[in-house]
């Protein structure tokens, strides 16, 4: 058809063949290193799953050690039944400026290719991140079948609504819709969801810790008169916190820098690199300012230094949550500034929760809805100019900089303030009717005597740990022993019988 057959031009018809081979086998090779690449940062956030169960688990007393730990489990479960029945199309269904509209993408309809799965399973570890947050915060006083309910409603219907508003290139808030249908000519920046992911999950664990009451003891005594002081429970195992924190800030090194969705066209790789350093930063700046902070003021109060693990540790997380909106359009002297802000802001709002007589049990609405508050503001004072060209094509950006160039320009942190408010009035105007009526049907909160014995023993068939030395069904029963005069039982002398009654001590402690 294009003349091959003659010798004169056979060499350029060989040429074009190979020119086009070549142009479509390099094509295929990006698409396929694009979906490895959002299969590997997927993984990483998805075993932020086992960071979320292992801080909880560390954080809570050990006699709901099995409870909370089989909650995360169902996070997962519960978020991916959720998140592939409707979630997913209400998030990316095109069409619709609240849902999507179109119908390819319930239960997967329309998909057929390898990079439309791999969006599907990269969306779903987001989603499931969402859900797992409120784990914590209820943990040891939330029934099991509440539990479950919520995950399954967070990821199919509250979440989904959050995402497409500002994912969505059809969403009212969405910083990728057609240059006419930006809000205020910027659209809501938030690049790996401060405000979509945390501050969602955040909001619904308020709500849920406010219907649900704090644990038996912590602000009122059994007869419901308030204590002088929030009393505080121990966590069973700091090791496990600090393991958690430390596999969540290695999860982040995928939620970040994955957010590109790609690494192969031009430009991603940059993003990609930036994410990575801002995420080290704030993390490490969060860490130190809320540890310092939380020293300084001990000191003055008390006259002596001490320097508390927990503090440091969602320090660092709040640190992390700060600068996941804006990672990828921060310079990294802001993502240092942004970590400090975040650590005093954690610090503060923890204090608040407690003044206000919230229980939240691993300090999970601090860390994740006022960090999460904090990252998108931060996206609209420190957004710099270049980089948010950059990522977004933008060219509005955070208000600092405007002021350099000598305009007020405040859009972008206005469209900040509006996904804020957004987000904080959909989760609430869903999450606290639902929560309400769990109670009001007796679904939401364990009884009195359960809380007391534990949620393992009470409704996951024993404690977690074994540590009674208790005889097991497996084991023989002792003989009985005939009874003996009481001049044979009486022990030769004092001395003999020392062993037997440092033993009994020694079990008793052991026991407690």
């Amino acid at each position: 058809a294009w003349g091959c057959e003659t010798s004169d031009n056979f060499s350029e018809c060989v040429l074009l063949d190979v020119s086009m081979g070549t142009s479509q086998s390099l094509k295929d090779f990006k698409g396929n290193t694009d979906v490895f690449y959002s299969l590997v940062c997927g993984a990483l956030i998805f075993f932020m799953q086992c960071g979320f169960a292992m801080l909880c688990a560390g954080s809570v007393r050990a006699k709901n050690v099995k409870n909370i730990m089989l909650k995360n489990i169902l996070d997962a479960c519960g978020g991916a039944i959720g998140f592939f029945t409707i979630g997913y199309a209400l998030a990316y269904g095109t069409g619709g400026s609240f849902v999507g509209t179109s119908s390819g993408e319930y239960l997967l309809n329309s998909f057929s290719e390898g990079g439309d799965y791999i969006g599907w399973f990269f969306q779903f570890t987001f989603a499931a991140t969402a859900a797992t947050i409120v784990a914590g915060t209820v943990a040891e006083r939330c029934k099991m079948a509440a539990y479950l309910c919520y995950s399954i409603m967070l990821t199919a219907f509250v979440y989904p609504v959050v995402v497409h508003a500002i994912w969505n290139g059809d969403g009212f808030l969405s910083a990728f819709a057609d240059a006419d249908d930006l809000m205020y000519g910027v659209g809501m920046i938030d690049f790996a969801g401060s405000g979509v992911v945390h501050m969602t999950g955040g909001a619904t664990a308020l709500v849920a810790a406010i219907v649900l009451g704090p644990r038996r003891g912590r602000f009122y005594d059994d007869d419901g008169n308030p204590l002088p002081e929030a009393v505080s429970f121990p966590p069973h195992s700091v090791a496990l916190q600090v393991l958690g924190t430390f596999i969540l800030w290695v999860g982040w090194y995928g939620f970040n820098p994955g957010s590109t969705l790609g690494i192969s066209p031009d430009g991603y790789a940059d993003v990609a690199g930036l994410c990575a350093v801002t995420t080290t930063l704030s993390a490490a700046c969060g860490c130190v300012a809320s540890m310092f902070l939380d020293t300084i003021i001990g000191l003055i109060k008390t006259g002596e230094a001490e320097y508390d693990l927990s503090m440091a540790m969602n320090g660092c997380l709040g640190g992390l949550v700060g600068i996941t909106a804006n990672c990828s359009v921060v310079t990294p002297w802001a993502a240092c500034v942004i970590g400090i802000a975040s650590g005093f802001v954690y610090y503060l709002s923890s204090g608040l929760l407690v003044m206000l007589k919230i229980d939240d049990a691993v300090d999970a609405i601090p860390v994740h809805f006022f960090c999460g508050i904090w990252g998108c503001l931060a996206t609209g004072l420190f957004a710099e100019p270049n980089r948010t060209d950059i990522a977004y094509g933008a060219s509005k950006f955070g208000l600092f900089y405007h002021i350099n160039d000598g305009k007020a320009n405040a859009e972008l942190l206005l469209v900040e303030v509006i996904g804020v408010g957004c987000i904080i009035g959909w989760v609430v105007a869903v999450m606290l009717p639902f929560f309400i009526i769990l109670r009001m049907l007796g679904m939401f909160r364990v009884d009195s005597f359960e809380e007391d014995i534990g949620l393992d023993q009470s409704h996951h068939k024993g404690a977690a740990y074994n540590l009674g030395g208790d005889v097991t069904k497996d084991e023989p029963e002792a003989e009985p022993v005939e009874e003996e005069s009481e001049s044979e039982s009486e022990p030769e002398d004092e001395e003999s019988a020392k062993p037997e009654e440092e033993k009994a001590w020694h079990q008793k402690i052991f026991n407690a």
